[in-house]
């Protein structure tokens, strides 16, 4: 199975637009046809961040959301600290695909990140469905 973490920004991006690309990988996690990878810092970055009052999402909607991600995917412990990003959360996510060996790194931010890190690749919504080729209703 592959696996892969969800930067902030696409758990965000699946929330508020449930047709795009986002919300189909966050969807194939949910059905157990992809393997998520997290940590407790990166879920706590999702609680934070879905809560702010510009996403206008209510806290049993943020609280639902990030229990059932927790509730799939594996949660690793990162074993040393990064400082790579120059944007600070952004090293949890390194942290977690390095010690999960995850295969993807999906991100709406590939500048934030290098294109690669220790063997897990960083990608958009769109490449990763283009690199792993499954069929979705939106063109490419």
């Amino acid at each position: 199975m592959i696996g892969a973490a969800f930067d902030t920004n696409v758990v965000v991006s699946a929330f508020l637009n449930e047709d795009g690309l986002e919300a189909t990988a966050v969807d194939l996690a949910l059905a157990g046809e992809l393997q998520l990878f997290v940590s407790e810092a990166i879920l706590a970055e999702y609680e934070t961040t879905l809560s702010r009052p510009k996403f206008k999402i209510s806290p049993e909607e943020v609280k639902e959301l990030v229990a059932a991600l927790r509730q799939v995917a594996t949660i690793v412990e990162p074993t040393e600290t990064l400082t790579i990003s120059p944007h600070e959360a952004d090293n949890r996510f390194l942290e977690c695909v390095e010690v999960a060996q995850a295969d993807f790194l999906i991100t709406g931010n590939k500048r934030h990140f290098p294109a690669e890190w220790k063997g897990t690749r960083i990608v958009n919504a769109r490449e990763f469905f283009n690199l792993i080729d499954l069929k979705t209703d939106e063109p490419a």
